[in-house]
């Protein structure tokens, strides 16, 4: 059975490695580079719990699982490690508040109130060189990268046989859409809800093995008003990555085209100052955007498409799409290979809960896609 899957972040290219580890024939198509947007710009971070009660926990807590499973079977160079992480507060009243907690590497304007994991229940990965190794791994039992830009799907007796490129058509037996917030642009071909995107900035300092693995989740009122919720991620290979300044900035066709807003560079330097003497003194590595894609209802959107046998949708998992790719990728194994996953219950981020599903929208995104 060939899958062909659209998309080549951290949901794609676990798709692709759980359809290849079972046989399948698979190729992932990609328009720019393996990890180019947010899942080689984001945070990496992991977390057990932190979506018990939702719909996404049983999601969540397998894909934890997975993820170091994953890190010891493949012996993968991610940078896959265990964390202690706490909230806390950033300014000079918090730092006149009670503190559960003093860490040596930040400055006495930070004052940690709460632990909210331990390294049982939080870890991290290097989000682009997880989402690289998947795709080796993948390839490594066969599927195949094609870089090249979807422009449409093929379809034959209401059914989608492949996908139309720039250069070319490429058949399959089932597609998958994992474009994060550029799913948007599948809107044309099939009948998907809408997935936007949230802007998100972020500096990686080169911080070296000066930093225990202590991730921070803060709360900073700046004095314009504006209410920043920095999160700092000490990573294993020495950097150290630091975000908290997001946006509703629109989209951009090109992933190659994201660029920080004007100031929000410059916003989270001084913010990284008044936090860490460390990150005040450290070498910038980057300075960059990226962003998540969201859904309607906040919930991802893993599943089959009505109306287009053959086509499947795994995207809009927003800031946990990291942490949710891997058991997203083995449900989505299971749904197109055994026609349902038995791992995770799909149904909750089934398509259909959102999508207005009208035949004349139907026919149009048919049309629209070849």
């Amino acid at each position: 059975m060939r899958v062909v899957i659209i998309g080549g972040g951290a949901i794609g290219t676990s798709v692709a490695y759980h359809l290849a580890e079972r046989g399948a024939d698979v190729v992932l198509i990609e328009r720019n580079a393996v990890a180019c947007a947010a899942s080689g710009k984001s945070g990496g971070f992991l977390a057990l719990d932190w979506c018990d009660g939702t719909p996404v926990e049983a999601l969540a807590r397998r894909s934890f699982t997975l993820h170091a499973e994953l890190a010891e079977e493949l012996e993968g160079d991610w940078s896959y490690r265990r964390m202690t992480t706490y909230a806390g507060t950033v300014g000079y009243a918090a730092a006149r508040t009670s503190r559960t907690a003093r860490l040596n590497w930040v400055t006495s304007e930070v004052a940690i109130h709460s632990q909210l994991g331990s390294s049982g229940t939080t870890a991290q990965v290097h989000p682009a060189a997880f989402t690289s190794g998947m795709m080796r791994a993948a390839g490594e039992r066969g599927a195949k990268l094609l870089l090249s830009r979807a422009t449409g799907l093929l379809y034959r007796d209401g059914r989608v046989t492949g996908v139309c490129l720039e250069d070319g058509t490429l058949k399959g037996d089932a597609v998958v859409i994992a474009m994060g917030p550029w799913s948007m642009l599948a809107a044309g071909w099939l009948p998907l809800p809408p997935v936007y995107g949230l802007k998100g900035h972020s500096l990686v300092f080169e911080t070296g093995a000066s930093l225990p693995p202590e991730a921070l989740f803060l709360e900073y009122a700046e004095q314009a008003g504006s209410m920043l919720t920095p999160e700092v991620f000490p990573r294993a290979d020495g950097t150290t990555y630091v975000c908290g300044i997001s946006s509703e900035s629109p989209v951009p066709i090109d992933p190659d085209q994201v660029v920080p807003d004007d100031g929000a560079i410059d916003r989270l330097k001084a913010l990284c100052a008044r936090m860490s003497p460390i990150l005040a003194r450290s070498k910038i590595l980057a300075s960059q955007a990226c962003y998540r894609p969201v859904t309607g209802d906040g919930l991802p959107l893993i599943g089959a498409i009505p109306h287009a046998q053959g086509a499947y949708v795994a995207t809009g998992h927003s800031v946990w799409g990291i942490l949710n790719a891997p058991a997203t990728g083995e449900a989505m194994a299971e749904l197109i290979l055994d026609g349902a996953a038995r791992t995770v219950d799909l149904l909750p981020f089934g398509p259909a809960r959102l999508a207005a599903l009208d035949p004349a929208r139907v026919a149009i995104s048919r049309r629209l896609g070849g």
